[in-house]
């Protein structure tokens, strides 16, 4: 399976979650949850951290979390090999505690106007113990569960390390008393009602997989991946969701310029009235293939060339000339020039 991109800038926030290995308990006993707290605490402090959510679940764990510098993969090290050492002391045992890499998603909501992902992962985070039936609803109250920060946001008094205050102003609620026990009351009567259960809509929202947000959002970390797509294209290198969306948004670019360049039609339901094997069209799909991961599958569909295997013989064919290779770099050189006029 492609591993994710890890996104890191200064004030990102991110859905974090991360299981136990093979899907066992990590958090067997108090012990464990205070462990992993404390190291939690250690490494905000040491990296400046801010959660502003977070809950203990048996076999994984979720973090709201922000990192106002850019040193997420730095400090998850930190956090999860402290408490990996520790445990395996513990137990005295051996091997890896965490099952792979862990889960961490870009949040949107840097605005207090643009909070609906931001309150999303928070409620989803506090209502984990209620679809678990571990507390709510005729279990007793979801904010009596000892390892969540619900608990806080119910006493006050939070420790250095835990920010409530911007999951109230995501709400719209004051940030004190009377805030923090309205906002409490929505999630018992969420746990109460719903069992936790989050609406379809934002469970949609949650498996999106590689960012939350609107589409400006998804804009600005395919920026980042192309600022980066020099190390990214390294052999070996897998960035999962977030490259395959920049692959194809750069495929598509490459399609309305060659379009333009050689009097295509941009649609395919247009390309389809031309003949499959077009030479323009060979010449388009040759240059996806040179400057995306686009699989001929996509470029065959999208360009309307009939069978793949048809599509990759063209392909391969005017490669091998050496007239076509230098119309082929000339077209490359009007799209590395319309990119550098898009950067300025």
């Amino acid at each position: 399976m492609a591993r994710q991109l890890r996104f890191e800038y200064p004030g990102a926030v991110y859905h974090i979650m991360a299981r136990g290995d093979g899907g066992k308990r990590i958090f067997l006993g108090q012990e464990d949850s205070l462990s992993f707290l404390h190291w939690l605490e250690q490494v905000c402090a040491s990296h400046g951290w801010r959660v502003h959510a977070w809950v203990l679940m048996g076999n994984h764990f979720h973090l709201l979390l922000e990192t106002p510098e850019p040193n997420l993969s730095a400090g998850m090290r930190v956090l999860l090999g402290t408490f990996s050492q520790a445990w395996n002391r513990r137990y005295q045992r051996g091997g890896h505690v965490f099952q792979g890499r862990y889960k961490a998603v870009p949040v949107t909501g840097e605005q207090a106007s643009d909070a609906h992902y931001f309150k999303v992962v928070a409620d989803y985070i506090h209502l984990n113990p209620a679809r678990a039936k571990l507390a709510g609803g005729r279990r007793g109250k979801l904010a009596a569960y000892p390892w969540s920060s619900l608990r806080h946001f119910a006493k006050g008094a939070p420790p250095p390390w835990l920010e409530i205050n911007r999951v109230l102003n995501a709400f719209q609620l004051s940030q004190d008393r009377r805030g923090r026990a309205a906002y409490v009351a929505w999630l018992e009567s969420r746990a109460t009602s719903h069992d936790g259960k989050v609406n379809e809509t934002a469970m949609k929202s949650l498996r999106k997989g590689w960012y939350l947000g609107e589409e400006g959002f998804k804009d600005k970390l395919l920026a980042m991946v192309d600022k980066a797509r020099a190390k990214i294209r390294k052999p070996g290198h897998h960035a999962g969701g977030a490259m395959a969306a920049h692959h194809q948004q750069e495929a598509e670019r490459i399609i309305r310029v060659m379009a333009a360049r050689l009097a295509l039609p941009l649609e395919t339901a247009e390309l389809a009235k031309l003949r499959k094997g077009h030479p323009d069209k060979v010449r388009c799909a040759a240059l996806l293939r040179l400057r995306t991961a686009m699989q001929n599958e996509w470029i065959t569909a999208r360009l309307a060339m009939g069978a793949s295997t048809y599509v990759s013989s063209l392909v391969n064919r005017l490669l091998r000339d050496a007239k076509e290779r230098r119309t082929l770099a000339a077209h490359e050189r009007a799209l590395d020039a319309q990119n550098k006029a898009a950067a300025k």
